[in-house]
């Protein structure tokens, strides 16, 4: 995999480039099922209107900048996407600092492979790219971070990709409090957990969905599932169970050293390779909230990153197992 880190202090052209870049291959997944599939252009903007107003602007110009085309500002507004999957684990070490781990679970051919830091609307945002502005996991200036796991539930609805509503909590709120607030009136289109941890260790799990009422946990842990397994055969190909078992193991039985709970992210049960059935550990990432720092880190490299000491660059990493 080629990954690249790109700084983006401000939306212009160098972000137009990006989104020309990787366009045809998401307006092909977006129009998968038809356009007449996905939300009308006044609906998306409605939508961001009534539960990320704080955003519009932003989104405008982005929007602006990817050439103001119908199907690409739908796109962008991440309203009602395609129904999409994944793996992941993720969970908040037991120490004093305040640490996030997490394994991303995904297609290698679906994937940005991309770091931004941001510098829009005034807030510093660091994360993993997912649809260009979305992220599947962060840290802002704040010392706020999050990261998603798949909720493991088949029902689709009405409601955003949650890529976007990771980004929006960055953008928007400084700690834990503020992000599960967020997570609590936000929509999606479909079930995740969603993690947050800020600089003084607070941390919680939402458990969101676009049917019943997001759930706040004080869960450290998140994998494929929320409060029982709805999903069985998703469970049982992902072992969501068996890996929230090992998890809470590290966590309250062996009481880990910071580095030998990560390494324990980079090895089964946690990590996989199963990338010919669909899916598998495509990097591990270390959030060091209090630092706003991050790491990625596959099998023999590291690559360490910060929101205040940005430097861009890029990595040819070898994924075992990825095509």
């Amino acid at each position: 995999m080629y990954w690249r880190a790109l700084d983006m202090e401000l939306p212009g052209p160098k972000w137009s480039g990006l989104f020309a870049e990787y366009w045809p291959d998401y307006r092909a997944w977006w129009l998968k099922e038809g356009a007449a599939a996905r939300p009308t252009y006044a609906e998306c903007r409605r939508a961001l209107a009534d539960h990320m107003p704080e955003l519009l602007p932003l989104y405008d110009d982005l929007c602006a900048l990817a050439g103001g085309g119908d199907n690409a500002a739908r796109f962008l507004s991440f309203y009602n996407p395609p129904p999409y999957l994944s793996g992941c684990s993720q969970a908040i070490w037991a120490g004093k600092e305040p640490v996030m781990v997490r394994n991303y679970d995904y297609n290698p051919n679906a994937f940005d492979q991309l770091v931004l830091r941001t510098n829009w609307q005034g807030r510093r945002v660091m994360g993993t790219s997912d649809g260009l502005w979305g992220l599947v996991d962060g840290v802002n200036d704040a010392g706020l971070a999050i990261s998603l796991t798949f909720g493991g539930r088949r029902i689709v609805g009405q409601g955003f990709g949650v890529p976007l509503i990771l980004r929006y909590v960055l953008q928007t709120c400084t700690t834990t409090d503020e992000a599960t607030d967020v997570l609590a009136r936000v929509p999606t289109h479909m079930s995740y957990n969603v993690t947050v941890l800020d600089r003084k260790r607070k941390y919680a799990t939402a458990m969101m969905g676009p049917d019943r009422d997001t759930l706040i946990t004080h869960a450290a842990v998140a994998t494929n599932h929320q409060e029982n397994v709805e999903w069985v055969s998703h469970a049982r190909f992902t072992a969501t169970v068996e890996r929230e078992r090992f998890l809470l193991q590290r966590l309250r039985l062996h009481k880990d050293p910071e580095e030998k709970f990560i390494n324990a992210f980079l090895k089964p049960p946690l990590y996989s390779t199963a990338f010919t059935a669909g899916f598998g550990t495509l990097y591990t990432a270390v959030y060091r909230a209090r630092k706003r720092e991050m790491e990625l880190r596959w099998p023999g490299t590291t690559w360490a990153l910060s929101l205040n000491d940005f430097a861009e660059g890029a990595r040819e990493v070898l994924v075992p197992g990825a095509a």
